[in-house]
């Protein structure tokens, strides 16, 4: 009986870790981090900016950190394509107002530079990060039936941080499956996705944002 005992109280043990673990971004078997951002200027990246304007006005770089005033709306996106990897992007908003609140984490954009383009964005609206929107024609399993305007909801309640602090969203995307993961917390995932590569871009859409840190981690899957 007390083998018995000891066993159910193991047994028990484990499942609780499986549980918690499941909330966590799971660990690869992979490469070693690359970082995207030199902490320096835009090498590597590429911007499209509503009605061509001046994108340097919008974004900048001072002391390691990428400012984006977050007006007007558009994107700075990476010049390579990349496909099956966990990214980590590492960002506060500076401040927020009404209809100001708003940017996103962009993955598999397709070319044809346009705002917007066809991509998969992981939201970074205040209150609603972890948002999928599939863009301009992408799809995915479980937004069939949504127009683009819809996203796929984030699973539970958000879990960021307030504003001035920051953010730490991890994406997960490999063969068809893209995992948003916002302070180390799953918040959502979609499968069987139509797009599977791409640029990674951020997006400016009003909210006045900072990041520290952009990494790329290639999966071997």
């Amino acid at each position: 009986m007390r083998f018995i005992a000891i066993f159910l109280v193991l047994t028990a043990n484990i499942v609780l870790a499986q549980d918690d673990d499941s909330a966590n971004p799971p660990k690869y078997n992979h490469e070693m981090s690359v970082a995207l951002f030199n902490q320096k200027d835009f090498t590597g990246w590429t911007f499209c900016m509503k009605d061509n304007a001046d994108p340097l006005k919008t974004w900048s770089v001072t002391n390691g950190i990428i400012h984006c005033t977050g007006t007007p709306t558009g994107y700075l996106r990476t010049t390579g394509v990349y496909s099956n990897y966990f990214l980590t992007v590492v960002w506060r908003f500076v401040k927020i107002t009404p209809q100001a609140d708003n940017t996103g984490i962009l993955v598999h954009i397709q070319p044809g530079d346009k705002v917007w383009p066809q991509c998969v964005q992981v939201q970074g609206k205040h209150g609603r990060q972890g948002d999928l929107f599939l863009m301009e024609g992408a799809e995915a399993k479980e937004h069939k039936g949504k127009d683009k305007n819809t996203p796929v909801p984030l699973q539970g309640d958000p879990v960021e941080v307030r504003v001035g602090e920051w953010n730490k969203a991890e994406t997960i995307c490999v063969n068809g499956k893209v995992e948003s993961f916002i302070n180390s917390k799953f918040v959502n995932e979609i499968t069987e996705c139509t797009i599977n590569s791409g640029y990674i871009g951020i997006q400016s859409e009003g909210g006045e944002i900072e990041i520290r840190s952009i990494d790329y981690c290639p999966l071997k899957y």
